[in-house]
């Protein structure tokens, strides 16, 4: 009675801070049960009105112009690399980046580093449970070069298997790329035993996929152990079109650029270029400076929350969220137990095509996603063409649980689920 009681206390966590009332869209939908974060979040209004005072009172082309309201822009500018920098544990902030979001980082990365590196012969490892947007660039990268593609497999419960990685690793790998956390299952990837294999038995580049760790906890990529980090704005209460890629200076300043144009530019001359100093060589074009306002304003409002609470709120969603739907027969939960997750819950219905089931609950007000979550190859691991994704983060509650429940319940009378 007691473990029921501390777990309803902390999942009510976002109605304790009055959270909820935070975000408009919520607010304005006050029957709507949103368990799609892991796609993308949604925005609190000190984000809206971050992006709306810059738009008001400094938007101008920054970088670009001697004027003060360029100026004031690009002080702007500076200041959010600052503050996300701060969040994420980067001690050097012009070693952000700023991308469109975790998947332009990551082909960065592939694009820039790997174009440059990676020979005939190398071997690029990836693992079975990553998003398209960390398997695939390097997948045509290998096919590309020359190189040898290898997947690292998983354990039965959904977790990169350890031992399985160990036997591919040797003196011809040269990228290890692997997710934080996985978005299809939630599963939290040992980081730092990934880092201690790959570091004794190869001389490889580590590429991590942090997407679905920023949002959730606190991530310090100054000790994190690998060398880039890539995630995604509009999956931590900030503005879609703004992410980042974190690398370490050495091999940042070493690598090419993936983009030319404006701005990233040292010299041009009639026969040759030289690059801009970091960040700038990465940034080509005009700034999105404003949704990297509307970033630094979200990373505030999550570490006045504190990341903490994010995550043992989230835990505490999850393990009454796994409770309540492991007792519904016929519902197969996919992935490891909640203390090894974050706020995903990944699950199929005996009967009931994900689709179908998602779109029964969106008639009962409750948003999740439905599909192969951009990770085919873990679908196939898994002998399912698709799951139905519920998704929890700072706002969501215990009756947005009870609304799934109750929604998958009317989804099994419809499609006349009858017991074993």
């Amino acid at each position: 009675m007691a473990t029921n009681s501390k777990v309803r206390r902390e999942s009510e966590l976002g109605s304790v801070l009055g959270i909820r009332a935070d975000f408009p869209l919520l607010v304005n939908n006050p029957g709507l049960h949103y368990l799609d974060s892991a796609a993308t979040s949604q925005k609190p209004k000190a984000v809206l009105d971050a992006l709306r005072d810059f738009y008001e009172t400094a938007n101008a082309n920054p970088h670009r112009g001697a004027y003060s309201l360029s100026v004031l822009a690009t002080e702007y500018y500076h200041d959010s690399r600052v503050r996300i920098a701060q969040f994420l544990g980067v001690s050097d902030s012009d070693c952000l980046i700023f991308t469109r979001g975790t998947t332009e980082g990551l082909n960065l990365v592939a694009g820039s580093w790997g174009e440059a590196n990676v020979s005939p012969g190398d071997e690029v490892v990836v693992t079975a449970l990553d998003h398209h947007a960390n398997f695939v660039p390097w997948q045509v990268l290998a096919m590309k070069k020359g190189a040898k593609f290898r997947v690292c497999e998983l354990t039965p419960d959904g977790r990169i298997d350890l031992e399985f990685l160990s036997g591919l690793l040797n003196n011809r790998t040269k990228v290890v790329a692997f997710n934080h956390v996985s978005n299809a299952l939630g599963t939290i990837n040992p980081v730092a035993d990934i880092v201690r294999l790959a570091r004794e038995k190869t001389n490889a580049i580590l590429v991590c996929d942090g997407a679905q760790s920023a949002p959730h906890f606190p991530v310090a990529f100054d000790s994190l152990g690998v060398d880039f980090y890539a995630f995604s704005g509009h999956k931590m209460l900030g503005p879609m079109g703004i992410g980042g890629l974190i690398g370490k200076r050495e091999m940042l300043e070493a690598m090419p650029p993936y983009q030319t144009g404006g701005d990233m530019i040292e010299f041009v001359y009639d026969d040759r270029t030289t690059w801009n100093a970091l960040p700038h060589k990465f940034e080509a074009g005009t700034p999105n400076a404003a949704n990297a306002v509307g970033l630094a304003a979200a990373v505030e409002y999550l570490d006045n929350i504190g990341m903490d609470r994010v995550h043992s709120h989230e835990r505490a969603l999850m393990s009454a969220a796994q409770t309540r739907l492991g007792a519904i027969e016929g519902l197969h939960i996919y992935g490891p137990p909640p203390r090894e997750r974050s706020g995903v819950v990944s699950f199929t219905l005996v009967d009931v095509h994900p689709h179908d089931l998602a779109t029964i609950l969106d008639g009962e007000g409750v948003c999740i996603r439905a599909g192969h979550h951009c990770a085919q190859p873990l679908m196939r691991r898994l002998d399912v063409p698709a799951t139905a994704r519920a998704s929890f983060y700072v706002y969501n509650d215990e009756s947005d649980i009870d609304a799934l429940v109750s929604g998958i319940m009317k989804a099994r009378e419809i499609f006349g689920y009858v017991p074993a």
